[in-house]
């Protein structure tokens, strides 16, 4: 059975005041120790009662004492609660730290808690986390202590001072020091989230401070290419290796839907034959570990075979020569002005091309496009779908030549009654 306080009020006859009133001392016992403090109230002896424990009678200052020292009790019996409830053993040593404000706990260090959180990351790369995901967990890392040395001249902060302030003037940091536009902050904004509702899950946060603060981002043009400007690409001949294998990589998966890393990570076991007797990519995504099933379209399926003795392929036991990120999108500028294209082009933009212009434009159904992408909800989907004004246009223009055929027969058989 767990141990209890026990609580009691005396009188000290040695310390009397100049007016011979004498202190009145609580006493809390616990395990046989005890801790005897003041209560700053003083009484004549002769109005004390030993036996009860507090002041006789039934005058106003008796009242008031009494009263006074029933509040000490509660207050003593409340840390006691709380000691327990937080599971902690209940000693006289934590109750005094209780009594006289002193925390027992070793203040908890933001940048602490987030190097760690990095560390945990950084062990389960390329089985739980894409290395892309931890240098974005890196760089916010830097980002915090950056704006805590430019806000509060510090490098580091206690998280029990974390306050709807501090993100607000964290995002104005971002959006104004660092000149990242708002969907980018956000970014930012939510890897440090995660951080501080691991600080509240565990217990170490007792508020949110992220409560009442907006985290909604902002649509955003996604760049894609149309046919023609695919085509182009497809068929432009390139003498040096490295742009003419970025162009192959990049058409494949303006073909296939895959992202840069799953692209990079693609091999040999992720090729299969599906139920149509058929090629497809059977994989997940690195993103966010959904699976991808993916029917390899001709275009596909002929820089795969392009590839298939590939000497740098084979050693990597890859499919393709994926480059770096950042090599493929310097290339990929290269490709587009070779090829005319002025809009910005980036290695996503082949997803994008693949949602769009392969997909949707062609009529295939937008579960199946989001099923193919990987999307976790349909309306990460959708959004691809707002921008087709050619889809719109074929559609209406369909709609237009259903219209017009009844009512040229309905305007035949009222000529047909007429005559009749």
């Amino acid at each position: 059975m767990n141990a209890t306080i026990s609580v009691l009020f005396f009188a000290r006859k040695s310390k009397p005041n100049h007016r011979g009133e004498v202190p009145i001392y609580m006493r809390v016992t616990l395990n046989g120790e005890r801790y005897d403090l003041g209560t700053k109230r003083f009484i004549p002896i002769q109005n004390w009662s030993v036996e009860a424990g507090k002041a006789k009678g039934n005058s106003e200052i008796a009242r008031s004492i009494n009263s006074f020292l029933e509040t000490l009790r509660a207050k003593a019996f409340d840390h006691q609660r709380q000691i327990l409830v937080e599971g902690k053993p209940l000693t006289l040593q934590e109750f005094k730290n209780r009594w006289q404000g002193i925390s027992s706990e070793r203040s908890r260090m933001l940048m602490e808690i987030f190097e760690q959180h990095n560390g945990q990351m950084k062990s389960l790369v390329n089985r739980e986390f894409s290395p892309l995901t931890l240098e974005r967990y890196i760089t916010s890392k830097k980002h915090t202590q950056e704006f805590m040395n430019w806000k509060y001249k510090v490098n580091d902060i206690d998280i029990k001072k974390l306050n709807y302030e501090f993100i607000t003037d964290y995002e104005f940091w971002l959006k104004s020091v660092r000149r990242c536009d708002h969907n980018t902050a956000m970014k930012y904004l939510s890897n440090f989230k995660k951080i501080v509702n691991l600080c509240i899950k565990n217990g170490w946060l007792d508020r949110d401070p992220f409560v009442g603060f907006k985290m909604s981002k902002r649509e955003v043009e996604r760049p894609f290419l149309l046919e023609g400007e695919l085509e182009k690409i497809t068929k432009k001949e390139f003498n040096i290796l490295r742009i003419k294998q970025v162009r192959d990589v990049f058409v494949f998966c303006c073909y296939t839907g895959l992202s840069y890393a799953d692209v990079e990570k693609l091999t040999r076991d992720e090729i299969t034959t599906g139920i149509d007797g058929e090629k497809w990519i059977w994989t997940k995504r690195q993103k966010t570990d959904t699976a991808t099933r993916v029917p390899l379209l001709p275009q596909a399926l002929e820089i795969l075979n392009r590839y298939s003795a590939d000497p740098q392929c084979l050693n990597n036991e890859k499919l393709l020569p994926v480059l770096s990120n950042q090599k493929m999108n310097t290339y990929l500028k290269e490709i587009a002005d070779a090829c005319g294209i002025t809009k910005k082009m980036t290695f996503h933009t082949a997803r994008h091309t693949f949602a769009t212009t392969v997909t949707l434009t062609n009529g295939v159904p937008i579960e199946t496009v989001s099923k193919m992408l990987g999307h976790r909800n349909l309306k990460t989907t959708q959004h691809y779908a707002k921008i087709l004004d050619i889809k719109v246009s074929n559609d209406m223009t369909m709609l237009k030549e259903r219209l017009q055929s009844n009512m040229v027969a309905t305007n035949s058989t009222i000529d047909n009654k007429d005559k009749s």
